[in-house]
């Protein structure tokens, strides 16, 4: 396995140019703990790496510390010594949600992915607007989308190509595939996409056949699965922690826990262009600053009572339009604190330095 088949391209062999002459050596992140990471290097050798306290310190946050997925620089120990990570290489796409909580900052899915792989039922999971939400994180990380409408063998042929056709109507940019892991059509559909050097993520519920899929992908049992509840349709656990696993075929499959929450790490500018249906009736709105709720005239409103506009999808654009502008305010908070803290900080700095400074000058006088 070389730096190529692990996603190794054009632009950073580049960035790598900038510490030439250092003795580091690339590698990627393909596990993250509570104390350090698993990384392959060229080859295919497998090393544990700790962090050094300059690339934490010039973290502004904690989605900008490495994470799985991630390309960094890396100084070799020995018996002795640990391999220590010395710098992080720019990030080609970035999957992220934001912290489950009242958090104001984003969670790193996985970094340098080319594919979202989405999986669903046309059951008990089936959630038109959890997809919406998928869809956006997934538009704002650079990463193309494909979406399994799994178990097909539990459901109704009609059913599960009712809820494909839903999902695909959401997004033009998707691929939408109903499959049956248990079958091996997920497998088959999977396999279409996958090429050397090419990242895949699988994200979803607990229970929907991830772990089965991935299984599959890498030819052994490689996450445990258990059997379906016949009432619910799910699966009992599966992943507990997100790694980045080579594939015997090429490419990389980073495997996730299930997802209870999927709130938005996202901008306005993508809510837009993920509701351009709705977007485009705002400017037939009277009043420039229409809330779209009891504001006169309110052309997405008028849609809705004339049957054009699905109800449900226009009271997910409001709930995510206010939940984004919630998430800009906590992040602009933050910052403000962020910015108190160092200028405090810097003052009892510059302080201590000219009291440092007096009693030289004044040991000086002695």
């Amino acid at each position: 396995m070389t730096l190529k088949d692990l996603g190794w391209n054009p632009e950073l062999e580049t960035a790598r140019a900038a510490y030439a002459g250092k003795g580091w050596v690339p590698a990627r992140l393909i596990r993250e703990t509570v104390i350090n990471y698993g990384a392959f290097l060229a080859e295919g050798d497998e090393i544990d790496v700790i962090l050094c306290g300059r690339v934490w310190h010039e973290a502004a946050c904690d989605a900008d510390l490495p994470a799985v997925g991630d390309w960094v620089m890396v100084e070799l120990g020995d018996e002795n010594q640990p391999s220590v990570i010395r710098a992080m290489l720019p990030r080609r796409t970035c999957f992220s949600r934001k912290m489950p909580g009242n958090s104001s900052q984003a969670q790193v899915i996985g970094a340098n992915i080319d594919l979202v792989a989405v999986v669903t039922d046309a059951g008990s999971d089936f959630n038109i607007r959890r997809m919406e939400r998928y869809f956006m994180l997934i538009g704002r990380s650079g990463a193309k989308a494909v979406v399994l409408v799994n178990k097909s063998d539990l459901f109704p042929i009609e059913q599960s190509q009712a809820a494909a056709a839903e999902i695909a109507a959401l997004w033009e940019g998707a691929s939408v595939h109903v499959t049956s892991a248990v079958s091996g059509q997920g497998l088959k559909v999977l396999k279409k996409y996958i090429k050397k050097g090419l990242t895949m993520c699988i994200v979803g519920s607990s229970g929907v056949g991830k772990s089965t899929l991935v299984n599959q992908l890498y030819g052994e049992d490689w996450q445990w699965t258990s059997e379906v509840n016949e009432i619910t349709g799910r699966g009992r656990h599966t992943t507990t922690s997100r790694e980045l696993v080579p594939l015997r075929n090429g490419g990389m499959l980073i495997d996730n826990p299930g997802m209870r929450e999927i709130q938005m790490w996202t901008d306005e500018a993508t809510l837009r262009d993920s509701f351009a249906d709705v977007e485009a009736l705002t400017a037939e709105c009277k009043f420039s600053d229409c809330s779209h709720r009891k504001d006169a005239k309110c052309a997405i409103r008028a849609a809705v009572e004339a049957g054009t506009l699905d109800p449900a999808r226009y009271e997910n654009f409001l709930n995510l339009e206010n939940e984004i502008a919630a998430l800009k305010k906590r992040s602009e908070k933050r910052q403000m604190a962020v910015e108190r803290w160092a200028k405090r900080n810097s003052v009892k700095a510059r302080n201590l330095a000219d009291r440092i400074q007096l009693e030289k000058d004044h040991r000086g006088d002695l």
